[in-house]
């Protein structure tokens, strides 16, 4: 039986290297489908508890780990030779950047190494993590052709970036169009089949560059509007204008203009991080994205304007950072989820430190957090703890926390997400 027929009867057997973010929740939508799952992770934490049925991220159902564990469709392991007994496999690991913030690819190469360990006749692998293009052809592909085999005909490479939204309640795996390209025609239609089991809509692109690019163009599009309106807040803040009160009139317009909104700066593992990985890839062909770095470098910057709007704030109440005491309200790097990876936060977090601040904060999402190689725990949120703050600084703007109480015992507030935009007071400042 061919892997197109194995596919289209749901008889495939399925590996996913990384059992993270990405991973994790492709693996379960896939076992759901009615195909066989196998996740593979070094960590073996994950693995003993994805085996017993468990889940180690808040946004992924544990009920449905379990379920799918105890009828067989899916399961873990940290041994690569599970490679072998796979029709498909597809890799969904971290792609960070370095110190020079130039892309770090050594995840995906140490798993297409794997890979090409145990590549067999009529495989078809998928890289998944978000990458510059060029990655899937140039670095993936002639390491698997050191096997042997052959792309098109041994076996079959393409690229499909994920676009997991973590916390979405609308959109998930399953009703997000896929994009799709392969190295030939044959990878792209394997591709388009295998996603075609699980995902309501399929979008094949012409190469896997095409593919690449249109991750990259996806996040770079919101870095660079997001650049745009935390500027003009910038801006706004010189002229006394409430930038928030400009969005929300300029949104009335029913046409040509789509609201983004400022904050504390930009997370998550994909927005911040690509801007760079296209520019870096640029430069090879001599060509230089200003505009791109531009508003990269804008969106870094806005976790040290929120440290200055504290010092001011606290300055007009008569305090200094140096000695403050500032609870932080949210860790994570969007709202109502658990997730941390490059979360604004951490930043200003670090910086008011840095400046003398006490820093406490409260996360009903991330009960822990190593920054600057210093443990903090989340405090629970009480009046006593709100009164006895000179700072409570709104950085993520969880649903489940109680603004009107903060508000009714905060001696001072910045809040960087206009989530008390209802509420009245001198001693609220918004940014």
């Amino acid at each position: 039986m061919s892997l197109a027929d194995r596919i289209n009867e749901k008889t495939a057997r399925v590996g996913i290297i990384g059992m993270g973010y990405v991973g994790l929740p492709l693996a379960i939508t896939i076992a759901e489908a009615g195909l066989k799952v196998t996740g593979i992770d070094l960590d073996k934490e994950k693995v003993a508890m994805i085996n017993k049925g468990e889940s180690y991220i808040p946004d992924v159902d544990q009920a449905a780990i379990k379920e799918l564990v105890d009828t067989g469709r899916f399961d873990a392991t940290a041994d690569f030779s599970a490679l072998a007994r796979m029709d498909v496999i597809s890799i969904c690991v971290p792609t960070p950047l370095n110190e020079m913030h130039e892309p770090d690819i050594s995840y995906v190469r140490a798993a297409a190494t794997e890979i090409a360990k145990f590549l067999k006749q009529d495989q078809l692998v998928i890289l998944e993590s978000t990458t510059y293009p060029g990655t899937t052809e140039e670095v993936v592909l002639p390491m698997l052709e050191e096997s042997g085999l052959t792309v098109g005909q041994g076996f079959y490479l393409a690229f499909s970036p994920e676009r997991v939204d973590p916390g979405n309640k609308t959109y998930g795996i399953d009703n997000t169009p896929k994009v799709v390209g392969g190295v030939t025609e044959g990878c792209t239609e394997h591709a388009r089949s295998f996603y075609s089991q699980f995902v309501k809509m399929v979008v094949p692109v012409s190469s896997t560059k095409a593919a690449e690019m249109t991750k990259l163009l996806e996040n770079i599009f919101r870095c660079v509007n997001i650049a745009l309106v935390n500027e003009l807040m910038l801006l706004c803040d010189r002229m006394d204008i409430n930038i928030w009160e400009v969005i929300e009139a300029a949104a009335s317009k029913p046409f040509g203009f789509m609201p983004f909104l400022p904050g504390p700066g930009l997370g998550g593992h994909c927005i911040p991080i690509d801007p760079f990985y296209l520019s870096w890839k640029a430069r090879q062909y001599d060509f230089h994205t200003e505009f791109i770095e531009l508003a990269g470098k804008t969106n870094e910057s806005i976790p040290y304007y929120v440290v200055s709007k504290v010092g001011e704030a606290l300055n007009e109440h008569e305090k200094s950072i140096k000695g403050s005491n500032v609870l932080v309200l949210g860790l994570a790097y969007k709202k109502d989820i658990g997730d941390t990876r490059e979360s604004p936060a951490l930043k200003v977090i670090s910086l008011l430190e840095k400046r003398g601040a006490h820093i406490l904060y409260h996360d009903p999402y991330v009960d822990e957090q190593i920054i600057d190689t210093k443990t903090y725990t989340s405090v629970e949120l009480t009046p006593d703890i709100v009164t006895k703050s000179d700072c409570v600084l709104v950085v993520t703007d969880h649903t489940e926390v109680d603004y009107n109480m903060v508000a009714d015992n905060a001696k001072l507030i910045v809040d960087t997400r206009n989530k008390l935009k209802s509420l009245m007071g001198s001693h609220i400042v918004r940014i």
